[in-house]
Parts: C-alpha cells; structure tokens; sequence
C-alpha cells in the first residue's frame, strides 16, 4: 500500500461536520483540530458550504452523525471518515487520538459503499439517496400492508408495521434490529425485511443488489412515513416506490487498523463465550 502521507501534508483539504455543537468542549475533539491543523481544517455543516477542492468530510458524532456526513458527501464524491464520539460507531469507528497521525502516514484505504436511490410516484421524479436502509412504517394503529415486486417476481404482501430495504452497510443498523443478517460491507446485496410482521411465516430476505424493487401500499391510513436513513417525510398510501442500487458510491476512509469483524467482537460482543478466548 502506498504511503500518501506527503501528498496529505501539503494538499489535502479538509471539511469538519459535527452536528453536536457541544463536541467542541471536549478535549478529545479540540486535541484532535489542533493535530489536524497542517490539512487546515475547517467546518462544515450543508452540502452549500463545502469549499471547492475538498478532499475529505470529517464526521465527528455518532452512526447518525456520518449519515448526515454521507447526504453531504453523496453528490459531491468526497470521501467521509467517521470519528466516534458516540456509542456502537459501525460507521463511526475511528478513535479521535487516532485520526491526525493515520491521515498524515497515509494510513488508511478508501472503500466504496453502495447507495440506495428511491423515486416515489408522487414525488416530482428527483430520486431521494439512504446508505443505511430505506423504510415504509405505518402512521396510525392499522396494520400495513406492502406488495413487493423483485425485478418480474412478485413477493406475498408483507403485512406488518413497515417494510424496510437495506445494504451490507446497514445490516449492523436497523435492519439488525428486526431480526436481518449480519452481511460484510462489501457484499453486494440488498435486505428485505418486515417490521414486526402478523405473518410469522415471513422471514429476511437477501436479493442481489442489482435488482430494482418495486413496492406499493395497502394501508387504512391515508399516509405512510418514508425514511431514508435519518431523515423522514410522508407520502399518500396510493403511492409506489422504486428502490435500486444508485449509479454512485459512497468513499468511506478507514484507518488501516479497524476493520469490521474486530467492530463486531468489540461492539456486539460478537462470539461472547467462555470458550472463545482465543478470538478476543
């Protein structure tokens, strides 16, 4: 692996994103700046108010922190590095203390994530981007039902609280929590899965990532809620969705010494057992 460490010190320029703005009295976060100063670093919090010729998106916060960091970066083609300060930190994963000296070795890779691109019927047509998962959730008490077309296969309707379409990359995220697998980042895969399902007999299911997913509402309600990762709006139960793989990636920046089966040992307590002394 090369050494870029030259190439950073003189070019390379960074913007800072922290959506908590209490970050900056933690001395953590200050020591941090202050060993980044020979990038000249500066802050950012809108995709507006990046400067021309950046390089890098500092997300400093949590999970839900780079998601913000992402939208910013999505468009741009800007590589994000996350430094956690919050709690799990999959996407987050970098130690603050560690973040200057891996940037000025050149110590890192940039890896490519792939993008999920929505386009809703009753929308004005501009395709809406999640890196985690997209989600359809119910409104009111009444049940919703989705029916989901994978490429020319039609699915049974999903009758449940919502439906959610997720990446590798937002297997450890909410799809987790409603009972998906755990996929490596850099599978090429999309995550079907039902949000506390009345049909017991429906269960994850895995696609590849090049299909096209074609998904429509049975609901009492006269609205569902549709969120792309952080962010949430409301569309017309008589709405269809459109859920494909973007014609863009996310470049996420990983330090050389984390990776992604050591996170789950570390922050899921991946193989926790009395007999697995060996992996710890």
């Amino acid at each position: 692996m090369p050494n870029f460490g030259l190439y950073l010190r003189l070019e390379m320029r960074i913007a800072v994103y922290a959506a908590d703005s209490r970050l900056r009295e933690d001395s953590r976060y200050r020591d941090m700046i202050k060993g980044l100063e020979p990038f000249e670093p500066y802050f950012a919090d809108s995709p507006s108010s990046l400067r021309e010729g950046t390089d890098l998106i500092l997300s400093a916060g949590g999970d839900g922190t780079y998601l913000t960091a992402a939208e910013m970066a999505f468009r741009a083609g800007i590589p994000v590095l996350g430094v956690n300060f919050g709690r799990l930190g999959f996407l987050s994963d970098c130690p603050p203390a560690k973040v200057a000296p891996a940037l000025l070795a050149g110590e890192y890779v940039i890896e490519e994530r792939e993008v999920l691109s929505s386009v809703t019927s009753d929308g004005d047509g501009e395709p809406c981007f999640a890196l985690n998962e997209i989600a359809l959730t119910r409104i009111g008490p009444s049940m919703l039902g989705v029916d989901v077309r994978v490429g020319n296969d039609t699915l049974p309707t999903y009758w449940a609280d919502g439906l959610l379409i997720a990446t590798s990359s937002g297997s450890t995220a909410y799809s987790l929590s409603v009972g998906g697998p755990i996929c490596t980042p850099d599978s090429k895969v999309l995550i079907i899965s039902p949000i506390a399902p009345h049909n017991l007999n429906v269960r994850p299911l895995i696609v590849p990532s090049s299909s096209v997913l074609s998904l429509s509402l049975r609901s009492r309600e006269e609205a569902v809620t549709l969120s792309h990762d952080n962010r949430h709006l409301t569309i017309s139960r008589d709405s269809s969705l459109t859920v494909s793989v973007a014609q863009f990636s996310l470049k996420r920046v990983r330090l050389f010494e984390t990776n992604f089966m050591s996170a789950l040992r570390s922050k899921l307590f991946w193989g926790e057992d009395a007999r697995n002394e060996s992996l710890r």
